[in-house]
């Protein structure tokens, strides 16, 4: 189950995608999760899966690689729609006690569950084809101007890159710890919900103190090649917006009015 996150890893493959500046990815990432939550019609949610099927193919990552990730969010996902499911008013179409459930129900749980499904598969879009220099360049490239009113943009941007790229080493750890324990006879499979969550405790310390030994060499490497934050620090490839950038931004911006245009049709 660890190993299924997708979010925070690299995939290494040419493409598009892969050669865009990553603020434009940025930007397509936020533009995408607002066009989510604007549409409100099963038009909107197949003009935001035919985005995102092309975008997929473009990224040339293969596409089990790119849903494996939403095991990650199962049990999310299926409280989130069981909620949705049952506690929604409206036509009743089944009713078992003070179960029901409704025709708006029904609606509203399926919506609710391709927002999700696209949210997941969208951002990690995003990270299978950055890496977290391209990442964190962006961060600070796109968000500079906050530098004007005291925001600490590269320090906040080299942080959220820095915990994005823990993600995965810290699932390989774990993995590996819990293996570890398996073989001198843990058991993480077995007994309830409640008991499986017990049996996860013991994983914890290790997995904390090897994230803490993680962070304290990484500080340690960074004094010793005289980092100081962002002020006075330049790029050896800095960011350009290319023909290819000003295009997709176009299209996104397109994509977001015409989701946004679905709301008046349906």
């Amino acid at each position: 189950m660890l190993r299924e996150i997708t979010l925070g890893q690299y995939y290494p493959v040419d493409s598009v995608l892969h050669r865009m500046d990553p603020r434009t990815k940025l930007l397509g990432t936020l533009l995408f999760i607002i066009s989510l939550f604007c549409a409100n019609s099963w038009l909107g949610y197949l003009t935001a899966a035919v985005f995102l099927a092309i975008t997929i193919r473009l990224s040339r990552v293969p596409f089990r690689f790119m849903v494996r990730g939403l095991k990650a969010i199962l049990i999310l996902l299926l409280i989130s729609v069981s909620f949705n499911l049952f506690l929604t008013s409206g036509e009743v179409v089944w009713q078992l006690g003070i179960l029901k459930i409704t025709r708006e129900g029904i609606r509203t749980a399926i919506f609710m569950a391709l927002r999700l499904i696209f949210l997941v598969i969208g951002s990690s879009v995003m990270t299978l084809t950055t890496t977290p220099n391209e990442l964190t360049d962006g961060l600070e490239k796109g968000l500079g101007f906050l530098n004007k009113v005291g925001v600490p943009v590269h320090e906040v941007a080299m942080m959220m890159s820095i915990a994005l790229r823990f993600i995965p080493i810290l699932i390989e750890e774990a993995d590996k710890i819990m293996k570890a324990q398996m073989a001198r006879g843990a058991d993480f499979e077995s007994g309830n919900l409640i008991q499986r969550a017990k049996s996860m405790v013991p994983l914890l310390v290790p997995l904390f103190i090897s994230a803490f030994r993680r962070a304290t060499d990484l500080a340690m490497a960074m004094e010793a090649r005289c980092y100081h934050g962002g002020e006075g620090r330049t790029k050896m490839k800095p960011l350009c917006y290319r023909k290819r950038d000003r295009i997709a931004q176009v299209i996104l911006t397109g994509y977001l009015c015409l989701i946004i245009g679905t709301r008046f049709i349906a």
